[in-house]
């Protein structure tokens, strides 16, 4: 997502399959230009490439953990002195719930827990269930990894922890699913926005989780950050047609305008250059937020727990002109 990025999956590359290869036509001849960072937008490049389009990769954000936002998160995973005189107390026994908007949420959470020498479990042995949601098939990473995050959570009572995937891949999909939290305690891994405004998904989803009866709790679990005054050079200089261009997160939608203003260009110009440019969104939250920046979405993805759905979009737009 954005940044939250709207469950965004950056898994590893898959080997071609059957299926795979059936869509390999589909985007056939077209040049699809995209603003997702480089760590979800080489997935992204891949799945173009597989449809026979033409990815024009365009990163106008850089999502990833800190330093900071690694030590923002020790500081949940490590006992306090009250909890260390005590006996068989975890770091996250006082929570109820583990809630991640985005894959990068999952893995620099997984990064500080992995890496982080503890003196005992985050979660001990206990009858209290816990739960992790994640959005769509952002949940297969708290399987990856050996042991994986969901083991070194709880080695001690694996069945505490229970994984809750929305039907609905979005922050609000997720709220419902968590139903009343009777205030009980959430931990919420969430970016930290840098260089851009914050877009509204995460103010929005951690006041959802209140207004639920959760008593959310936010970390800075990584950095969304503007690449910075170039990010839009390969654009510009692009020479030949341009058929669409993906937005995944609204935040690349304001770190590309500022790339434009940066070299005196804008939106209007974009448009004038690529007049049969379609501008299709990786599902309905991403959407909103490109619309609040007085762009026009063509296309919008209905199957947002990955890739595929905007791209099933996009080609479903171009046969349609055909």
């Amino acid at each position: 997502m954005g940044l939250a990025l709207e469950s965004l999956i950056p898994s590893p590359s898959p080997r071609t399959s059957a299926k795979e290869s059936s869509l390999s036509l589909s985007l056939s001849g077209r040049r699809i230009a995209f603003t997702t960072p480089e760590n979800y937008g080489n997935r992204l490049s891949r799945i173009l490439q597989l449809r026979g389009a033409t990815p024009l990769p365009v990163p106008t954000i850089s999502v990833g953990p800190t330093a900071s936002t690694l030590s923002s998160l020790r500081s949940f995973l490590l006992p306090s002195c009250s909890q260390l005189r005590g006996k068989g107390k975890g770091a996250l026994d006082s929570f109820s719930a583990l809630a991640f908007t985005s894959r990068t949420g999952i893995s620099s959470f997984f990064l500080a827990l992995s890496q982080t020498p503890l003196p005992y479990p985050p979660l001990t042995l206990s009858n209290d269930p816990f739960t992790v949601s994640a959005l769509g098939t952002d949940a297969e990473a708290l399987h990856q990894g050996d042991p994986s995050l969901l083991t070194l959570l709880c080695p001690d009572n694996p069945s505490r922890v229970r994984v809750l995937v929305p039907d609905i891949a979005t922050p609000a999909g997720l709220v419902k699913s968590l139903g009343n939290g009777s205030g009980r305690k959430v931990l919420c891994p969430v970016p930290a926005v840098i260089g851009l405004n914050e877009p509204d998904i995460i103010p929005d989803f951690l006041a959802n989780l209140e207004s639920s009866g959760w008593v959310a709790v936010r970390v800075p679990a990584y950095e969304t950050k503007w690449v910075g005054p170039q990010c839009a050079d390969v654009l510009v200089e692009l020479d030949g047609n341009l058929d669409a261009i993906v937005f995944t997160s609204t935040a690349e939608v304001e770190g590309l305008l500022k790339g434009l203003d940066a070299v005196e260009w804008n939106w209007e110009k974009v448009k004038q250059r690529w007049p049969r440019m379609v501008v299709a969104a990786h599902g309905p939250v991403t959407a909103e937020g490109v619309e609040s920046f007085g762009l026009t979405v063509d296309v919008v993805g209905e199957n947002f727990s990955s890739f595929d759905g905007v791209l099933d979009a996009l080609s479903s737009r171009f046969q349609d002109q055909c």
